[in-house]
């Protein structure tokens, strides 16, 4: 039986919400494991701080999710650097928290354009590139949540916009099912990140965590593996599907 590999080498991928968090961590996991990296988010100067110390298989992309020319001019960009992109990771997000009844519209409309459109808008731009270049192994992951699946107060859009995520995936999975492309959605359950520490250090915070089976947060390194076979050529056979890697947190 052949053994598996990760090894990206080769692979030229995109990155979005790489400026932290989860997609400064997935910019040096895929270009740690062989990939060319574009890393595309609003805040240049960070990107331009990663991209320096990963070095010459990163190039830093500013680019805004809610509008499209961005993101074609993110692809175009990277395309340039490193040839086609082959490797999409739609990670841009922002919670968009508060109550329901106290929540401008404003809010509503900018979370579900950055999660949700912007997720989509991204996905489509690299699929067309591969399939108008006829890549044969084109993988594309979208980072959903926990949320999707599971009732939170306070994240009501935020909510929605990974579940629509999920099942957008899925569609699109369905439409380009015979082009080569494997697209596929990861839902994390609570890490602990620079956003949500200190709540989780509160004592409303440390309720929640103590709700969970191991009744503790996950690491970010909980999702390296996941990711790293939805974008290397194991994933040949894996499309439409969603990993929930949550440390039990919803059982």
């Amino acid at each position: 039986m052949a053994g598996f590999s990760f090894d990206l080498t080769g692979r030229n991928a995109l990155i979005t919400g790489a400026s932290s968090g989860f997609g400064e961590r997935f910019g040096r996991l895929l270009s740690g494991s062989g990939a060319n990296v574009a890393l595309g988010a609003r805040r240049i100067d960070k990107l331009e701080a990663l991209a320096s110390e990963i070095g010459d298989r990163a190039r830093a992309v500013q680019m805004d999710v809610m509008r499209e020319s961005d993101i074609i001019a993110g692809f175009d960009a990277a395309q340039e650097a490193f040839g086609t992109v082959d490797t999409v990771v739609a990670n841009a997000g922002i919670d968009g928290g508060g109550l329901t009844t106290d929540v401008s519209e404003e809010e509503i409309e900018r979370t579900l354009s950055v999660n949700l459109k912007g997720a989509i808008l991204t996905a489509r731009e690299g699929a067309r590139r591969m399939i108008a270049n006829k890549v044969p192994n084109g993988r594309i992951v979208m980072i959903a949540s926990i949320t999707a699946f599971e009732p939170s107060s306070t994240l009501v859009a935020y909510s929605a916009s990974k579940a629509g995520v999920v099942q957008a995936a899925r569609s699109m999975a369905r439409e380009w099912a015979r082009t080569g492309i494997s697209i596929n959605t990861i839902s994390p359950g609570y890490i602990r990140t620079a956003i949500n520490e200190e709540w989780f250090d509160t004592d409303a915070g440390q309720r929640h965590m103590k709700r969970f089976p191991r009744k503790r947060l996950m690491g970010m390194e909980g999702l390296d593996a996941t990711l790293l076979m939805l974008c290397s050529d194991v994933a040949e056979f894996i499309t439409g599907a969603d990993f929930v890697l949550d440390d039990g947190q919803t059982l």
